[in-house]
This record gives C-alpha cells, structure tokens and sequence, in this order.
C-alpha cells in the first residue's frame, strides 16, 4: 500500500516520518509555516540516506530513488492535495493544534486520515469541534522512525474504528510496528513506561544508592538484552519453569513489598540534575553530543540489521 502523504510540519519528527514513508514507497510532501525549513529539513535528509543507503536500510532502493520522492509544498492546501494520510508534527501546544487542526479538517479531502506526532497529548483535546473528526487520531513514533518501528495510534473516542484499522494498516505497510490503543489515555503507551524507569532511575541516582552509569549499565547491559527482542511480559513468561502465572505466583511478593518505595517523586530540574548533567558531561562532552547522536543511529542500524538477520535464521 502506498500514495500521497503530507507532512504537517518540517523539524526533526517531520522529516524523519518523510524518511519512513518515502522509503516505503510513498509520495511525501512536506510543508512548514517557515517558508524554509521545508528545504533544510530535505538537505538534512539527503545527508542521512547516504548512512541508511551504506546501510542497506533503504529497503533496496537508492538514497536518490527514496529522496525523489520528496518534495516541499508551498501551501498547506499543495500539500494535502490527494493525499491518503497527512502526519502533524506541529509543537507541544493545544492551542496551536487546534487552530492547525482546523485548517487540516476544511482542507483535506474527506477521506484523508489526520494523524498528530504528539508525545502526550491525547487527541480529544484538538479534534473535538472538528466535522471530521472521525478521521482524526493520534499516531505518535518513537524517534527517528524510520528505524525504531514502533509507534502509537491513539484515538478520541469519534475515532471512528474503520479509521484505526486502516491506520493500523498503513503503518504496518510502511514497516512501522504500531501499538492499537483502544481508548486515549494520558502519555499513551511508551511514555508510561518509559517514565516508570526514568522515575526510578533518577531516584536511585538522587537518594545515592548509584551512579548515573551504573542505572545505564542495568538497562544497557542487563535488560535491554532481553528487550531487543521481547517485551516484559513475554520475558517473564520465560523466566518460570511455569510460564507467567509461575512467575508471578513466586516474585509478585518481592515487588509489592517494593512498590511503597517507588512512589515519592524526586524533581528531575532539581538538586539531581547538578549529579546526573555533572556524571553524564564527565562521559560525554556537550560538544560531542551530535557526534554521539550519529553513533547512536548507526549502532541501531546495525541492531536492526542484526534482528533481521537473526529472525530469518532463528525465527522471530
């Protein structure tokens, strides 16, 4: 399945959803209230399809065939012209989603899905006086796309359902791995969960109990291993003689008697911050953290190669 997509917005989730799509095979058209970032936004992307091209993450086309199909749109009616699915990436703030939604909900065609990047916020807050907001939801990646799959699609409860299953389909067809919320919720899916450990992390780091390195070595080199393949469910699932109720039926005890502990805040911007900023810089220089950034995304190139790899050979 391919077509036309616009891409509402042009900063680093915009253009990286670009990438996702194009390579599948989609037309993409980006626009951008800044009349210029439509093109930095495509020179950046030139300079990282050359990395996925070296690293036969382009599905087999050419960094030039996937580029191609890029293109800026001078108006926001250009861009939506025909197309199957427009992508939002407009900032954190309702109230410019909501003017941006209404321009989306007159302009597109009626059967164009309307979809927003946002992190958390969930879509009832800016479609609810729309006339078609039974197209509209929230379909939010983990960044960048186009090599971390997973994304959530979120709905207002208009959603209509015929709507979720087509999104599920076009996210799958564009090699996404997408979470189908069956309501919205507040932080959605990932950044629930993502937020338990960040809040844990930051208390052991905050009440001393260990190093910034030390939290990242727990995740990096203990369970991050297992996670790069299976989630915490299928995990435990596998760490009983018994399977999940097994597990549970022996270890649940041990993180009730946790669970008290865990529920005092620590203020990220406070007094941690000075300890984790001071441990992280000592590792990495702020004037290396684009450089790393780099490193980061090759080394999930080469994750993702691996996966492959080993899902053909041992099944996944």
């Amino acid at each position: 399945m391919s077509g036309k997509v616009a891409i509402v917005g042009s900063g680093l989730i915009g253009r990286a959803w670009a990438i996702a799509f194009a390579r599948a095979g989609w037309e993409v058209r980006l626009w951008d209230p800044v009349a210029a970032a439509p093109g930095r936004a495509l020179a950046t992307i030139e300079g990282l399809l050359a990395d996925l091209e070296a690293q036969d993450m382009l599905n087999g086309a050419t960094a030039a065939a996937v580029r191609a199909r890029m293109n800026p749109a001078g108006t926001l009616a250009g861009a939506l012209e025909g197309a199957a699915w427009a992508q939002e990436n407009a900032p954190e703030d309702v109230a410019v989603k909501r003017s941006l939604w209404r321009e989306l909900d007159r302009l597109a065609a009626p059967a164009t899905i309307l979809a927003s990047s946002t992190s958390a916020i969930v879509p009832s807050r800016f479609t609810e006086d729309l006339a078609g907001r039974g197209r509209c939801l929230v379909c939010h990646p983990i960044n960048p796309p186009y090599l971390v799959p997973a994304c959530e699609l979120v709905p207002a409860p208009w959603t209509e359902p015929a709507t979720m299953v087509l999104a599920e389909q076009i996210m799958r067809g564009i090699g996404q791995a997408p979470i189908v919320m069956k309501k919205e919720l507040d932080g959605f899916v990932m950044n629930r969960m993502q937020g338990a450990l960040l809040e844990e992390a930051f208390r052991l780091v905050a009440d001393g109990y260990c190093s910034v390195e030390d939290v990242d070595i727990g995740i990096r080199d203990g369970l991050a291993l297992r996670w790069a393949f299976m989630g915490p469910f299928e995990t435990i699932d596998l760490n009983a003689p018994g399977g999940v109720r097994d597990y549970c039926e022996r270890y649940q005890q041990i993180y009730a008697r946790l669970f008290p502990s865990m529920q005092r805040r620590v203020d990220w911007s406070g007094e941690v911050m000075d300890v984790v900023e001071a441990q992280r810089r000592v590792r990495l220089p702020a004037e290396k953290l684009q450089e790393r950034q780099r490193w980061r995304d090759r080394r999930l190139m080469a994750l993702l190669r691996h996966r492959r790899k080993a899902a053909s050979e041992i099944g996944s």
